[in-house]
């Protein structure tokens, strides 16, 4: 009971702050539709990053196992380095998307609270239904990105699983036995990359739309 009091107390804190920043940004002009697309446009940029840093680590980790003389050490530190740096860029694509849809629970809470105050019926009707459409088109944006996001997870669990083998393991058979681990890691990366392209091309549309509006 007392640690979901916590929880609650947090939930309750990060949605004051949230609505002290939307209130505050619209006293200089910056509404939340125009917030939600630098989001969307933010968590595009991290899947690019993401994209870079997991392709990176594929391509380190293809030199690590085809390892043919030099320092074992140093290619297992840099593949160590290519782990740690799509770990973080898999976390910043998280948080992005955690933005996103913090701002948008608040622009369609507030949309139709405003839909409500309408005395003209037509007007009334067409604020509904262009309501109705781009929650739909955000819904489609934010199931494209989450189904994207949950790819990393067996890419990261995978490679860290490889840096703890090798880390303990650090010699030429250890190294070869990875081969087929490799191969695995690829075809996830391959499909990772596959989602994460399609997310893109989603939000670009979305944040298009959004511009037309």
């Amino acid at each position: 009971m007392f640690f979901k009091s916590i929880a609650l107390c947090l939930i309750l804190s990060i949605t004051a702050c949230s609505s002290a920043y939307y209130s505050a940004m619209e006293k200089v002009g910056i509404h939340k539709r125009e917030i939600l697309i630098d989001r969307v446009e933010e968590a595009t940029d991290s899947q690019e990053e993401a994209k870079k840093e997991f392709t990176s680590a594929l391509e380190q980790l293809s030199t690590l196992i085809n390892f043919d003389g030099g320092e074992l050490e140093t290619q297992y530190l840099q593949s160590k380095s290519h782990f740690e740096a799509s770990e973080q860029a898999a976390q910043d694509v998280s948080e992005r998307i955690d933005a996103i849809e913090n701002v948008a629970q608040a622009l369609f809470t507030e949309w139709q609270e405003e839909i409500e105050q309408y005395s003209n019926q037509s007007l009334k009707r067409q604020s509904q239904t262009k309501l109705r459409q781009t929650k739909s088109k955000y819904n489609d944006v934010i199931i494209t990105m989450q189904s994207a996001e949950k790819k990393m997870s067996p890419v990261l669990l995978a490679l860290k699983d490889n840096m703890l083998y090798l880390k303990h393991n650090l010699n030429a058979q250890a190294v070869g036995a990875l081969k087929g681990e490799y191969q695995s890691i690829k075809r996830n990366i391959d499909v990772l990359i596959k989602e994460m392209n399609n997310s893109i091309d989603d939000s670009q549309a979305f944040i298009d739309s959004l511009k037309a509006q």
